[in-house]
């Protein structure tokens, strides 16, 4: 799982029957300390996510199986919105 900030959507005239009804979302990646990290990627959204929210998502074919119809050509898909992110740094301490 990949951490993101959704940044924007897509609209589409036409998309694949098996997208028919699922929103797409234009998300940055982010990494452990919520930096930008990467190019922006579209992913389908399956918990109503929003601009400004950071979600964890899933890259691969196994962004496909975050979807009802498993069959379909997802590269990424999100599958939760986060609440907070905690860091633990190596001497046990939180930043």
């Amino acid at each position: 799982m990949k951490l993101g900030r959704v940044t924007g959507n897509v609209v589409c005239s036409q998309k694949v029957d098996s997208w028919r009804g699922i929103k797409l979302l234009v998300v940055q990646p982010l990494n452990e300390k919520l930096e930008e990290k990467g190019e922006p990627v579209i992913a389908c959204d399956t918990v109503q996510a929003g601009p400004g929210d950071i979600v964890f998502f899933e890259g691969g074919r196994e962004a496909a199986l975050g979807l009802t119809n498993w069959f379909n050509p997802s590269d990424a898909t999100v599958m939760g919105i986060v609440d907070s992110v905690n860091i633990v740094e190596e001497d046990g301490d939180t930043p």
